[in-house]
């Protein structure tokens, strides 16, 4: 039976599947995996569906779901520390929401990021000076090209900005050699938190969800505080999903920030924000070269177009209620056109594109 990708994904377009297994083990998950390596179908792994852009032609392949939603505390109650596992399937907020709740510090910036637990490694999520490989232990994985259960410690993830070795195993071409078909080498089963028990969250290190909370930037907060205020800052930029807000019909930032060369970085104008980076590189704001290449908020390509950036945050590429992935990819090349005619920069697109390339 086909099924609509649209109506699995938070941008809402994609066109079909050819079908949808929902694995409810661990054993279930494997065994689909296998069997669609051997008899060469593909296959896309889908959390919840917020970090995906898929073309209208939709997926001639299996459509895996985890629907696994446990948690599983070790304690050893020496250090002030606390262990978890989460199972890929779980929600990311859920488990965040119960971090907060039970006092486990380290997650609580990451609060109201859509999708699954799962998928948290594979693109590092970060948000408001936090990334999730600040508290990852390590990730239980599937390995597709061994055929065997393996356990990447954190220092073997790779995690980068925006990045991990996770993510650079799904990089390839279709046979084609015209569009994007992730195959990712390793399927996340469960990754464990290393975190430490408290009342107060980690140092806050951006300066808006500081001003939020009161409290200077390096401060800690109460971590339900903490927790609210970064839903609070997310819900004005459209950021939580809501399906009466067309804002947040959307992959969440659609590019990730720039980084650059320091010379490059040196031609930009005095005024764009400048970070410094790993090996003397410069990190500087894709919202702000968008906003200063004369993007503003709700543009769109053309009067009547379906696909906008947010009325909130020009960072998000939106549906309007009828886009379709060619609407948003029409948006998403005028403005990385643009930014690339104003300061020579080209804007790398954040989400995982399925049968289509930007």
């Amino acid at each position: 039976m086909t099924v609509s990708l649209a109506e699995l994904t938070t941008l809402r377009v994609g066109g079909p599947a050819r079908s949808l297994v929902e694995a409810h083990t661990e054993a279930e998950l494997i065994e689909t995996v296998r069997e669609a390596d051997a008899s060469g179908t593909p296959l896309l792994m889908l959390g919840g569906g917020s970090n995906l852009l898929i073309a209208d032609e939709g997926f001639e392949g299996i459509v895996l779901r985890d629907a696994r939603r446990e948690v599983s505390v070790q304690d050893d109650g020496m250090c002030g520390g606390v262990s978890a596992t989460a199972t890929a399937g779980l929600p990311w907020d859920a488990f965040g929401e119960q971090a907060c709740t039970e006092g486990w510090v380290g997650v609580e910036a990451l609060s109201g990021i859509p999708g699954s637990t799962g998928a948290t490694p594979v693109q590092n999520v970060g948000a408001y000076g936090a990334e999730v490989a600040d508290t990852i232990a390590s990730v239980r994985v599937w390995d597709r090209a061994d055929g065997r259960v393996r356990t990447l410690p954190q220092i073997a993830c790779g995690f980068g900005y925006r990045d991990s070795l996770l993510k650079k195993s799904m990089r390839g071409l279709a046979p084609d050699g015209k569009v994007w078909r992730p195959s990712p080498r390793y399927i996340v089963l469960d990754v464990t938190f290393q975190m430490r028990f408290g009342a107060l969250s980690a140092p806050i290190r951006y300066a808006q969800l500081a001003a939020a909370l009161g409290v200077a930037e390096g401060e800690r907060a109460p971590l339900v505080d903490v927790r609210a205020a970064v839903l609070e800052v997310r819900g004005r930029k459209g950021m939580v999903l809501n399906g009466s807000d067309h804002d947040t019909w959307s992959a969440g930032s659609f590019f990730t920030n720039p980084i650059l060369p320091a010379a490059d970085a040196d031609r930009l104008p005095a005024d764009a924000p400048r970070f410094a980076a790993t090996d003397g590189l410069v990190k500087t704001s894709a919202a702000w070269l968008i906003e200063q290449a004369g993007f503003s908020r709700g543009f769109a390509v053309r009067a009547d177009a379906p696909a906008s950036l947010s009325t909130k945050h020009t960072l998000a590429l939106t549906n309007r209620g009828s886009a379709r992935a060619d609407d948003v990819v029409e948006l998403a090349r005028a403005v990385q056109a643009g930014v690339a005619e104003r300061f020579g920069v080209e804007l790398v697109p954040e989400p995982v594109c399925v049968g289509l390339s930007l």
